[in-house]
C-alpha cells in the first residue's frame, strides 16, 4: 500500500504536536519509517522518533500520553515505544530515545540514508514487498524477513559516519 506523502506529512505534524503537547514541549520529534521517504511504498502507519532527556523525562509524561490513547506495546528492547490506534488499527508508533543515543539510533540513520540514496530506497522497497509476501505465506514475520536488507543498508550508513555496526533487529 502506498501512503500519500502529503497525507503522511500532515499526520506526522499533527502527531508530533500532540506528543509535545502531552509530553514535554522541548522534545524533538522527527518523522521516520517508510512514510518519511517520498515515493516509498508504506503501510499507513506514521513512525516518529522522539528525543527525550532521559527515562525520567519520559516517565514524567507517560500518564498523560496513556490517558490520551498512547500505550506501551512493542517487543522492541533497545528503547521505549508507544503505539496509538484508531478503531482497532495501529496508526502511529512513537520511538523514544534518550538524548545520549539520539545521533546513533538506527531508525534515523536509515531514514537519512534512504533519503539520499535512491537505489537503496528502491532495494529496501523490494525487500518490504518480499517480506510482506513471506508474512502472508507464514514463512517469516514481516520484520524478520526484511532485517538482512536493513542491516546491510544501516551498516553502510553507519560506516560512512564512522560508527560501528549495530544490530537493527532488537525484538
Amino acid at each position: 500500500m502506498r501512503a500519500s506523502i502529503r497525507h503522511g506529512a500532515e499526520q506526522f505534524e499533527a502527531a508530533a504536536a500532540e506528543l509535545k503537547r502531552l509530553g514535554n514541549a522541548d522534545w524533538l520529534v522527527e518523522h521516520i519509517g517508510s512514510t518519511s521517504i517520498p515515493g516509498l511504498r508504506a503501510k499507513p502507519i506514521i513512525d516518529l522518533a522522539v528525543r527525550i532527556r532521559d527515562r525520567g523525562d519520559f516517565d514524567a509524561h507517560r500518564d498523560r500520553l496513556e490517558a490520551s490513547g498512547w500505550h506501551i506495546g512493542s517487543g522492541v528492547r533497545s528503547h521505549l515505544v508507544m503505539l496509538f490506534e484508531r478503531e482497532g488499527q495501529r496508526t502511529h508508533i512513537a520511538h523514544f530515545f534518550p538524548a545520549v543515543e539520539w545521533e546513533e539510533n538506527n531508525q534515523r540513520i536509515l531514514r537519512d540514508w534512504l533519503l539520499s540514496h535512491p537505489a537503496d530506497a528502491a532495494y529496501y522497497e523490494s525487500a518490504k514487498i518480499a517480506a510482506a509476501a513471506a508474512a502472508r505465506g507464514q514463512s517469516a514475520s514481516y520484520n524478520s524477513a526484511k532485517t538482512a536488507v536493513i542491516q546491510g543498508i544501516v551498516d553502510r550508513a553507519r560506516a560512512e559516519r564512522g560508527l560501528p555496526s549495530a544490530a537493527v533487529y532488537d525484538k
